[in-house]
Formats: C-alpha cells, sequence, structure tokens
C-alpha cells in the first residue's frame, strides 16, 4: 500500500538531500518545478527491512520538468537494459518470449510525480467564487498497489531547468513496515519556470481552483457545488497549435477551449515543443521508453499513475488532458493501448515551488523569478547529474558549442550513443530482428525502424492528435 502523499515525500526528501545546493533556486528570489519517475516494487520479493542549434541532437529544446524526468527515467532504462543482456546482473527486466526483447519483471510499475499540473490542457483549471485557498489539492486516494519500490526522476518549475551535481548515483529506500512497498529514488530532474505565468497561476485573488467537469467549465454562468459559480480559468501559457481550432480569448471561463494540442510556453523554441500535457498524453498511449529502447522490449514501458503535488488542481482536466482525448484509439498494434492512469493529488507543498516561495515573501520586496537551470539526475553509475541551462550544460561557453563537453547527458545525441554502445556490447547474433532486418546508420532511421512503435505513433496522430507538429526529416540525422 502507497499513498500520493508519501510518493510527493520520497521526492522531495530526495531533492532535498541528495541534490548539492548548486543549481537549486535562489532563497526568496526564484522557484523551481520538480518531477520525478517512482519505480514501485512489491513486498513479495523486496525485504520489509531495507537498508540501503549547432550539431541536430545537442541541445535540449525542451527543458520542462516532465520532459528532463522522462529523460533521465530512459537513461536508467538503458542501463538496466545492459545490466540485463551484457552483464548477466540483476535488472529491472527479465527476457521476453521473442529473441533478443526484453520485458519489465512483473512485480515492479512506475508512478510518475510532478510538483505541479502539466502545462497546457491539463493546466486549464476551472476558478470558483470560493474561498481563498491559491493552492488548494483535490483529491488524493489511491493506495491498492501491493508494495513499492521508488526510481524517480526530479525536475524543477519553469521552462528551463536547475541542478546540480552528484558524484555519484544515489539509491535511497525507506525503511518500511513488513508487508508494505520499498520506495527508492532513482532518476530525478529540477526544471525553473519559464518567462510570463505559471500553469495555474492565478488570474485574479481570491479564487480558488475546484473539481469539475467540461460541462461545467464550459458553462459560464452555471453553478458548482458549494454555490461557488465558475467565473475564471487558471490560464495556461501554452499556445494552440496551428490547425487546432483555438481559443476564444473572451473574458472570464470561455478563455480557452479545452481539448486542444499546444506548444510550450515560456523560452525555447515555440512552434516545435508540444506541452508537457500533450507529450504525457502521447506517452500513455506509446510508453515512456520512445522509439529507440522499442527495439529491445516486447511491450511499453507505461506508467502505472501520476501523481500531482499541492497546486491548482482539477482532476477532470487531468483525466481529460492524459487520458481522455485519447480513449477511443482503435487498431493499435498487439502492446500498445490507452492505459488506465491512476491519477492523484498530494496534499503536500513543494518548498521551493511558486505558491510557496511566494508565501514565505509575502511581506519582503523583490521580484520572485524561475529559477535559470535545469537538474537532471539518474541512477546511473557514470555522470547521475546534469545541470544545463539554455539547453546546454551549465558553464558552456560559444567557443565550445558542438564539442562533446557542451552536450548534456540527457540530449538526444547522448542518449542515441548510450543506445549505440548497448548495441555494440550485444553479439549481432542476438539483436532483435527489428535491428538485423537492415543496415541503420542515422538516429532517424533506427526510430523509423521500430515498426510497431511507428505504427502505434502514426494511428495515435491519425485518430487523435493530427495537428501535432514534428521536426524537419533532417532534425534527426545524425549518427
Amino acid at each position: 500500500m502507497w499513498t500520493a502523499d508519501e510518493i510527493a515525500q520520497l521526492c522531495y526528501e530526495h531533492y532535498g538531500s541528495r541534490l548539492p545546493k548548486k543549481g537549486k533556486p535562489e532563497p526568496n528570489h526564484e522557484w523551481t518545478l520538480l518531477a520525478a519517475v517512482v519505480k514501485i516494487q512489491s513486498p513479495a520479493d523486496e525485504a520489509s527491512d531495507t537498508h540501503d542549434k549547432p550539431v541536430q541532437g545537442d541541445i535540449l529544446n525542451d527543458s520542462h520538468a516532465e520532459v528532463i524526468a522522462r529523460r533521465s527515467f530512459q537513461r536508467y532504462l538503458l542501463h538496466q537494459l545492459q545490466l540485463a543482456a551484457t552483464l548477466k546482473e540483476d535488472s529491472i527486466f527479465v527476457p521476453g518470449t521473442q529473441k533478443g526483447l526484453w520485458k519489465l519483471r512483473p512485480d515492479l510499475i512506475f508512478v510518475f510525480f510532478s510538483s505541479h499540473t502539466p502545462c497546457g490542457d491539463a493546466s486549464i483549471i476551472p476558478k470558483l467564487e470560493f474561498e481563498d485557498q491559491p493552492c488548494c489539492p483535490v483529491i488524493r486516494d489511491w493506495a491498492n498497489n501491493p508494495s513499492v519500490e521508488a526510481s524517480s526522476n526530479l525536475e524543477a518549475p519553469g521552462y528551463e531547468r536547475k541542478c546540480e551535481d552528484l558524484g555519484s548515483p544515489v539509491t535511497k529506500k525507506v525503511k518500511l513496515e513488513p508487508g508494505t512497498a520499498a520506495k527508492e529514488v532513482t532518476n530525478g530532474a529540477v526544471h525553473p519556470h519559464s518567462l510570463g505565468k505559471q500553469e495555474g497561476d492565478p488570474i485574479s485573488p481570491g479564487i480558488n481552483s475546484y473539481n469539475l467537469t467540461v460541462e461545467e467549465l464550459a458553462a459560464v454562468t452555471r453553478i458548482a457545488p458549494d454555490s461557488a459559480k465558475v467565473i475564471d480559468v487558471y490560464r495556461t501559457g501554452a499556445k494552440c497549435v496551428p490547425g487546432e481550432a483555438g481559443d476564444s480569448g473572451k473574458p472570464g471561463a470561455a478563455f480557452h477551449q479545452v481539448g486542444l494540442l499546444r506548444v510550450k510556453p515560456g523560452r525555447g523554441d515555440r512552434t516545435r515543443s508540444m506541452s508537457c500535457s500533450d507529450k504525457m498524453a502521447r506517452w500513455n498511449v506509446l510508453g515512456c521508453q520512445g522509439a529507440l529502447l522499442m527495439h529491445f522490449l516486447e511491450e511499453p514501458i507505461y506508467l502505472s499513475a501520476v501523481v500531482i503535488g499541492k497546486c491548482p488542481y482539477s482532476q477532470e482536466a487531468m483525466q481529460r488532458a492524459l487520458i481522455g482525448r485519447c480513449q477511443n484509439l482503435s487498431a493499435l498494434p498487439k502492446g500498445f493501448g490507452v492505459q488506465e492512469l491512476k491519477i492523484l493529488q498530494s496534499d503536500l507543498l513543494f518548498e521551493q515551488s511558486r505558491c510557496a516561495v511566494q508565501a514565505k515573501m509575502a511581506d519582503s520586496p523583490g521580484r520572485l523569478v524561475p529559477c535559470g537551470a535545469a537538474i537532471s539526475w539518474s541512477a546511473v553509475p557514470e555522470q547521475p547529474l546534469d545541470v544545463t541551462a539554455g539547453g546546454f550544460p551549465q558553464g558552456t561557453t560559444k567557443k565550445t558549442i558542438g564539442s562533446l563537453q557542451a552536450r548534456s547527458q540527457i540530449s538526444k545525441v547522448e542518449l542515441f550513443r548510450s543506445f549505440q554502445k548497448l548495441l555494440n556490447r550485444i553479439a549481432r547474433d542476438k539483436w532483435p530482428d527489428s535491428l538485423r532486418v537492415q543496415k541503420l546508420d542515422t538516429y532517424q532511421e533506427y526510430k523509423e525502424a521500430a515498426s510497431s512503435y511507428q505504427e502505434a505513433w502514426g494511428t495515435l496522430r491519425k485518430q487523435a492528435f493530427g495537428s501535432w507538429i514534428r521536426n524537419p526529416p533532417d532534425y534527426h540525422q545524425f549518427k
């Protein structure tokens, strides 16, 4: 059994105790967001008394906390595949039924944590003429899974993240009572917020979010429970992609149209990076592993639950954004499907969130700004910590851009290099069929060769996300 508060507390403790000061927000001046992937293991196999744009692909074009957490998670998955396939050590993977393929151990699940609702559709939340509690949680009951071991990614708020270096991989286990699950943080990312408004920033004081249906959101004049009238919505800075209907921009609750694809707000390339709500909805259909890792997997790696920290929140908006928009998909390839994702909210506030920092400095002069760096941490033996600013490792100069030193460990080109290293350590006759049928060279070619993943992605675009912005063909032509 585990709770949303337990997941949140584990992530907050890892952030506070395991990540160094460098890269974290400046007290009483900066704020950030935190995101993580937590591995949960059933107690049957876990002791209750545990102890312990230069070269394409070089730059991080999307430094949102959720994206950095997922990239850190992919580093972790690559390392675990290496343990299983080449070192024959204990791993989260076990052999699949097909040659060269692996699958997740049946006693493991993964939970995604974010200290704030993802930008985009999930952050379009009704505002009620209600009580003055800008960070009121809504729902938090789900603890039916038997046991928990957590491997998580931490990421900070904003649209660029901030983090510092850990000298070695860290495994954190929490001692639990017999029969309960063990939680362990293995990946982490911290990301500062972008310029402009934070997702869910209150537009006017004295109004609180509440859990409403789509109809209640659309009907500005409808009276909500407790006689609280819907008078506005929390605005998202994420803009509708070309081809979508677009927002009305009208005053009040009709300002946004819900359910649309959007590009991320804040700094960065607004024309290519989709909002975190959209990306997480995609992960709920295609898995978090991506196309490259799908070559070695018998089935996608899905999240079992998403936990959100204390912040403006709507259960209905989260359900709609992450699940509802894709729930009618059909004819997906074997192994792929829209997951029955559990969505919960914790009652615990992240101490370096915008809301928390604002409360602390209520009577202090000075402007509150998002932290300008991004921190990524992953439970891998080499360079577990990665601190970036502007998409490059912190401290990168113009002269070093394009060099190996100017690449983040979670950039596409570095993840591709890790994939190639894994491939080189496996005998060719043990490669999966998808990698032996043709000679592959570039990152794009390896991605396209993951046929089942590409078929599923094509179905998702055709049936639900037709306006999704894709990178130009030459964007992934690196080796």
